[in-house]
């Protein structure tokens, strides 16, 4: 832990009401694809746009992770980590398309075993109905912005509305109304928003028409210096980032966008969903800026730039949504009387590629995917307004939640309890580096299977498949444009990274085949023209 006085720290946790901290309340805000980076406490190259007032007051009432990391930059994988405290090969969710075994031991079930009132709304995308919690109302795979269809034990319905708001309002009526007020809470509120393709709410269609958003320092990176699978992912801005389908803009220069690779038409049937006067409010804003686009009649770069300007405007216009939820969960707080004893924590379940190195989505293990927020308020325990920089892990989540409530941490959880950290003191034995495993290929975006360990320093990547290898110095190149594995003045510290990847292979149990695969193979996925 760094950047808070110890004398502060002391001050603050002998004077603090050690009985608020007994059994706190725990709400769990937690969003899919947020990127630290769209945070302004995070300080990213967006913070002047400020995307997150309420999220950034919650960071200034406690602790921002700075060194915060998934473990697999994937929705459902991400999630199963959460509810387990297990890494994606020993949980049995490595990919989307899996379904999480329910049966299994999770957080949430032991809080209830120690009386804890459990609940979960809003998206879970296990792909099984939820076990350990004592109300639950979820939305079915990655569900819908507008009108969505939210599954409970009493069966199916479809709510009309703006999900982020619908999502909220329940929550806000689980804890008024729903919950068991001799016991102390856990509540998983988990927002779709902002997940592609991204749909604001109504009242936010002009939010940031006036506003100048930077374009990002690498928005055209072409991933000379990476491994070849950089080269072949489907994911870019500008070949794959659907101008009709993910942006609702009109198809240009004959462009049929049926041909468009990755494609996501979800947000085109979700418009189909709308009522007659949310699909009016729509068009009117989009009718009219897609005729502005149709008279400018651009192309290359400048057609790249135009998709990313409205990709990101469109994607913090579903975080202000985000936000407000924010703002209104912890102004209930206040005026029911429970700030006082409730720990209140927001995450994503990854980060997202803002245009940086070309892209959008998740996946890989560069730092814009592999960064995920965690900001946690604990009153009288974590002083206002303080930064950790110790490594952590979505793999700690639920050890800490489970520290948190006095409840004894099972021996087959893979992760740490971050409650010493939130007290100001990091464990002479904490983590020196992270293990990293993304198992989903072929598959959407085509991002290639590769595990990885990052230090405070260093990180090196392993695209086993193709028995490619990617190292960098971060302290050097924060943006991992220059690839130096075949540096020779870095040979004795990737023999080193290497012999540390090794041993957490073997300490996490992950016996995953990382075999290379045969040349025939590796040609089926380079098509690229010289390759």
């Amino acid at each position: 832990m760094k950047r808070v006085a110890p004398l502060v720290m002391l001050v603050f946790v002998l004077c603090g009401r050690t009985e608020s901290a007994d059994r706190p309340n725990i709400l769990f805000i937690f969003t899919d694809d947020h990127a630290p980076h769209a945070i302004g406490a995070y300080d990213g190259w967006l913070k002047d746009v400020n995307p997150t007032p309420n999220i950034d007051r919650l960071a200034s009432e406690g602790m921002v992770f700075e060194n915060s990391f998934c473990t697999n930059s994937i929705c459902g994988p991400s999630r199963a980590v959460i509810q387990t405290g297990k890494h994606s090969h020993i949980n049995g969710f490595r990919e989307n398309s899996d379904r999480f075994n329910g049966d299994q031991q999770t957080f949430p079930k032991l809080l209830q075993k120690v009386g804890y009132s459990t609940a979960m709304i809003g998206k879970w995308h296990l792909g099984t109905d939820p076990q350990g919690f004592d109300f639950w109302k979820v939305l079915p795979g990655q569900g819908d912005y507008y009108n969505p269809v939210f599954i409970s034990e009493e069966g199916r319905e479809v709510v009309e509305g703006y999900c982020t708001d619908l999502v909220t309002d329940m929550a806000l009526n689980w804890l008024e109304n729903d919950r068991d007020k001799d016991k102390p809470f856990m509540l998983m509120c988990q927002h779709k928003a902002p997940h592609r393709t991204w749909m604001p709410p109504l009242r936010y269609l002009e939010l940031y028409d006036d506003v100048d958003i930077p374009e990002p320092a690498t928005l055209f990176d072409n991933w000379e210096d990476n491994a070849s699978p950089a080269r072949f992912q489907e994911m870019e801005i500008d070949g794959h980032l659907n101008i009709v389908f993910d942006c609702f803009g009109p198809p240009l220069h004959g462009w049929d966008p049926e041909k468009g690779k990755s494609t996501d038409r979800s947000g085109f049937r979700n418009l189909q969903k709308m009522t007659p006067e949310q699909l009016e409010a729509w068009n009117a804003v989009f009718d009219r800026k897609n005729n502005e686009l149709k008279k400018l009649n651009l192309d290359g770069k400048e057609l790249v730039r135009w998709k990313y300007h409205r990709y990101i405007r469109n994607y913090l216009r579903c975080i202000r949504g985000v936000d407000d939820s924010v703002g209104q969960l912890m102004a209930y707080l206040e005026e029911a009387g429970l700030a006082d004893n409730t720990v209140v924590i927001y995450s994503s379940d990854q980060g997202f590629y803002l245009g940086d190195h070309g892209w959008y989505d998740k996946r890989w293990m560069y730092e814009e995917s592999l960064k995920m927020p965690l900001i946690v308020k604990w009153p009288h325990v974590t002083p206002p307004g303080t930064i950790n920089t110790d490594l952590v892990q979505n793999l700690d989540y639920a050890e800490t939640f489970l520290d948190m409530a006095g409840a004894e941490i099972p021996d087959d959880m893979q992760g740490r309890s971050l409650v010493p950290l939130l007290k100001g003191e990091t464990p002479d034995d904490w983590r020196e580096a992270i293990y990293y495993h993304y198992h989903e290929y072929p598959s959407v975006h085509m991002v290639a299977k590769h595990n990885g360990i990052r230090t405070e320093r260093y990180k090196l990547i392993h695209f086993y498949q193709f028995g490619e290898w990617e190292f960098y110095d971060l302290e050097k190149d924060p943006d991992e444009l220059l690839n130096e594995y075949e540096n020779p003045q870095y040979a004795e510290v990737i023999e080193n990274l290497k012999g540390q990847l090794t041993g957490l292979i073997e300490d996490y149990g992950d016996e995953s085949d990382m075999s290379e695969k045969d040349d025939n193979w590796k040609k089926q996925f380079r098509t690229l023209e010289g390759e």
